[in-house]
């Protein structure tokens, strides 16, 4: 682990954020303070955002935050706020500055003017790890329509966004071609993706309806990104699906037959996890995708107990699940990484007000055997 160097307040005070080294890009984070974090304080949702520049291919090296207020039309933050992180740019001679929140098209140009850096802001930098991570056709088809779903209304004049496309994160995706197409060529390629699929989600519906004529059961993991899902799923299935600690690390949905005594044959498919404000347009273009929690006849909603903001994350994924008319469905609690818990007494409280929850260590492999017995018994009693 290597500590970010601190930003600097108007008061002289410094706070760090710890994130795993690697990338290229060096980044400045920026935006508005949780409301209640002082200016010299840890705020969580940097932490976060740290951890996405990584994934994206970029250092954090410092960050500059501001009381929560209204944001300007001029350039979100304030002016002098603005001079900070120009200042922060220069010392750190970063080449990017992310902001935590989403940037109106004047907001990017006053910004990229000010501060003669590359601009990013939250909602960009989420759709360019999943263009990276995309790997299956669908994946990508679902990542490249929600990426021009997102530019589309920014394209103004020459294009704000077509002149920033010399390579680092912000940039991956839909490619230079596509993107100086004009409004009406855009629209037409929006169009066809999503004709492209509708037709994935007909075959997928095909499939669900043949399944449930067969009899089998599924049981969908969701969760924040990096709460140990597909550690989990590894786990349940005996398979080694790609695991990384990193935010995203795998994004097209995974399938496996898996028998458990008591229960038969069931399908365990791990989902792609889920963040607080995930982009409107990812939801949209991944509904078809995400819906298979909505259909699950089980699903475990994994959460990450070692994290200090774990009830904020799950109450994300909550949120995501009743968008998607899965708020009903069947749900089993499952508190994963007790082997990185550090307050004991958090996760008796939860599984004290969450009944018939379980709590694991998905890494150590500890109460796995235990999980397994609870899945079946609670498939058991649907089909009893």
């Amino acid at each position: 682990m290597t500590t970010a160097p601190r930003a600097r307040g108007r008061n002289g005070r410094h706070h760090l954020i710890d994130i795993k080294s690697g990338g290229r890009e060096k980044a400045i984070l920026a935006g508005f303070r949780t409301r209640g974090t002082s200016a010299d304080e840890t705020d969580e949702a940097y932490v976060e955002l740290a951890r996405l520049a990584d994934t994206a291919g970029a250092d954090a090296v410092a960050v500059v935050t501001q009381a929560e207020t209204t944001p300007t039309p001029q350039f979100f933050v304030g002016r002098g706020k603005v001079d900070e992180i120009a200042a922060a740019v220069d010392e750190h001679e970063a080449e990017v500055v992310i902001f935590n929140h989403n940037l109106s098209p004047l907001q990017f140009k006053n910004l990229e003017e000010a501060l003669e850096a590359k601009v990013v802001d939250r909602t960009q930098l989420i759709l360019d790890i999943f263009a990276m991570r995309a790997a299956s056709d669908e994946g990508k088809i679902q990542v490249e329509l929600a990426q021009l779903t997102y530019m589309l209304p920014r394209i103004t004049g020459k294009g704000l966004l077509l002149s920033r496309l010399g390579g680092g994160i912000g940039t991956r995706g839909p490619g230079e071609t596509k993107l100086e197409a004009d409004r009406r060529r855009i629209r037409a390629r929006i169009s066809t993706l999503k004709k492209k699929l509708e037709k994935i989600a007909l075959h997928r519906s095909v499939q669900n309806r043949r399944r449930d004529r067969s009899g089998v059961r599924v049981v969908a993991l969701v969760g924040y990104t990096n709460a140990g899902k597909t550690t989990l799923f590894n786990r349940l299935s005996s398979e080694s699906a790609f695991v990384e600690d990193k935010l995203f690390a795998t994004l097209d949905p995974l399938t496996r037959r898996v028998y458990l005594p008591g229960a038969g044959n069931i399908l365990v498919i791990d989902t792609v996890g889920f963040i607080k404000n995930l982009p409107v347009e990812l939801v949209e273009s991944f509904k078809s995708t995400l819906e298979v929690a909505r259909d699950a006849h089980l699903i475990l909603h994994v959460t990450d107990i070692s994290n200090p903001t774990f009830e904020e994350q799950m109450f994300e994924v909550e949120k995501i699940l009743a968008e998607l008319g899965a708020g009903d469905a069947p749900t089993m609690m499952v508190f994963n990484k007790t082997d990185a818990l550090d307050k004991p007494g958090r996760l008796d409280a939860m599984l004290k007000s969450n009944p018939g929850s379980i709590a694991v260590s998905a890494l150590k492999n500890e109460s796995i055997d235990n999980l397994k017995e609870e899945i079946a018994r609670r498939l058991s009693e649907k089909t009893a």
